[in-house]
């Protein structure tokens, strides 16, 4: 197959590169670029925003927006052929009579200063490839660093180029509505140089005020709630119980996170992500709940040498199994209890060599599946989804043939156990448009096999009056009992450590 890249050969980046490395990954493919300058590329004052953020966030110098020369591109022939089978149009500008031309767009504008603008908004970019006007596959990109132009761009351009590398394969075809209002407008014009300029300042300022917070708390610190759901969960609620919710006290030192409870031989036990703060990485600890809730405070049970979070625990044949996450160490590990609930051994590497967050795991129409957001190329961390399925939660677990199934920052990441309603699921799911774990969507799961996964986003929930903060990432319950958790404030000179 001939496909023609149309790049602007006036601002040719180490994106563009990546990008022909993985479509030459492909196999089959003959490639060649269309390096013609195009104009209307990203302003000087914009790349000046760059070099500032670069400064004052440590950012690396040799991210995807690095320019680089047109002498990069030598590998790929310079001059596309009389008639490629495909046409992928970066620019906008391409128009040819008789040739597939797919067009990749944000909210409906093309080229790299159309989704700088969109970031520079404050938007959310719905990245579409199009032919004749039709998606051909859509995604909607997001970054854990809102707020830092240069790397929520850099994140954008390597989730660009998952989708267009998904797009040949068929996948990532469409993304959900949301239960709210659509971004309003017509894709936002570039900021003036004087306007880039004020933000600058104001990043510089933000920065400044980061430092002092970090000398004054412990940032980012988190913190579980739970209650008594009296027969009604927030599948059913659809909103906060007017109760609100109580907290898992922490001694400031460290925080709880991802809470995950599992009724085991009669007994409510809940584990946590456990982050202490003089490491900078967390281990897996667990409390027992008694019908007034927690007995004593959470105990280490799993201690590795790199982070741990989300403990994914489930029952099965008799025993309980975890599945934390792990990307540090780039798996995706299976442990036994072997004396409950701590006894934890590793009973197999499920996957290896994929930076995966929050591996969930449920037995659908007689198989299993692994849901993950996967790193994939670069990017956030948790905007585009993939799918693995085995015949036992052992494994061997075969990758779904149309990865990613879905881009969106909206509510790609899983956010706690999938729970069943008829013959559906009903997933959580973390809303990251604002930042990171900013909001939790409940999603019903309309299709899932090996053609794809669909699903539709039903509520999204916010932290509010009932539950402070800046934010909500996760969902569970058992034995009666429901868990989130959220943001919190630590002063470090409130801090007391426990041995």
């Amino acid at each position: 197959m001939q496909i023609s890249l149309r790049l602007d050969g006036d601002c040719v980046r180490a994106f563009h590169v990546a990008l022909l490395e993985r479509l030459a990954a492909l196999g089959d493919v003959e490639l060649s670029v269309d390096a013609r300058p195009a104009g209307g590329g990203i302003p000087r004052s914009a790349a000046a925003l760059f070099q500032l953020e670069t400064a004052i966030h440590g950012l690396s110098h040799d991210g995807l927006a690095k320019h680089v020369p047109l002498s990069a591109l030598a590998p790929y022939r310079t001059q596309s052929p009389a008639s490629p089978d495909l046409v992928i149009d970066l620019c906008g500008d391409v128009r040819l009579e008789g040739t597939r031309v797919w067009r990749v767009t944000y909210d409906g504008a093309s080229g790299e200063a159309a989704l700088l603008a969109l970031i520079l908004a404050g938007r959310t970019p719905l990245a579409r490839i199009e032919e004749n006007g039709v998606a051909v596959a859509a995604g909607r990109l997001g970054t854990e660093y809102g707020g830092i132009a240069l790397a929520s761009f850099q994140d954008m351009l390597a989730r660009t180029a998952s989708l267009i590398v998904a797009a040949m394969s068929g996948a990532a075809r469409s993304v959900p509505d949301l239960p709210e209002p659509a971004q309003a407008g017509s894709p936002p014009p570039m900021p003036s140089a004087g306007k880039l300029g004020v933000r600058a300042g104001k990043a510089l300022a933000r920065r400044i005020v980061q430092k002092i917070y970090h000398l004054c708390y412990n940032a980012p610190h988190w913190k579980v709630g739970w209650r008594q759901t009296g027969g009604r969960d927030l599948f059913d609620l659809r909103a906060h119980p007017a109760s609100g919710w109580q907290e898992l006290p922490d001694d400031g030192s460290r925080f709880y996170a991802d809470p995950f409870p599992i009724l085991y031989q009669g007994q409510l036990t809940l584990f946590v992500e456990d982050y202490i703060h003089r490491l900078g990485r967390a281990i897996i600890s667990a409390v027992p709940f008694g019908p007034a809730g927690p007995i004593g405070r959470p105990e280490p049970v799993l201690d590795l040498p790199y982070h741990l979070s989300y403990p994914f625990v489930f029952e099965r044949d008799g025993e309980v199994w975890m599945v934390p996450e792990s990307c540090a160490n780039g798996t995706i590990d299976l442990y036994r209890a072997t004396a409950f609930p701590g006894g934890w051994v590793k009973e197999a590497t499920l996957l290896s060599g994929v930076v995966a967050s929050d591996a969930t795991l449920v037995e659908h129409s007689g198989a299993w599946w692994l849901f993950a957001t996967v790193r994939d190329g670069g990017g956030a961390f948790s905007d585009a989804l993939h799918l693995w399925s085995a015949p036992d939660f052992r494994g061997p677990w075969m990758p779904h043939p149309n990865n990613p199934v879905l881009i969106d920052i909206a509510s790609a990441r899983p956010a706690g156990r999938m729970v069943r309603c008829g013959d559906e699921l009903l997933r959580p799911v973390q809303d990251c448009r604002r930042s990171y774990g900013a909001a939790l969507g409940i999603a019903r799961i309309s299709q899932l096999d090996l053609i794809g996964m669909e699903q539709v986003v039903e509520t999204i929930l916010n932290p509010g009056a009932l539950w402070s903060g800046r934010k909500l990432h996760t969902l569970n319950e058992a034995g009666g009992f429901e868990f989130i958790d959220g943001s919190a404030i630590a002063p470090r000179w409130k801090r007391r450590v426990r041995d």
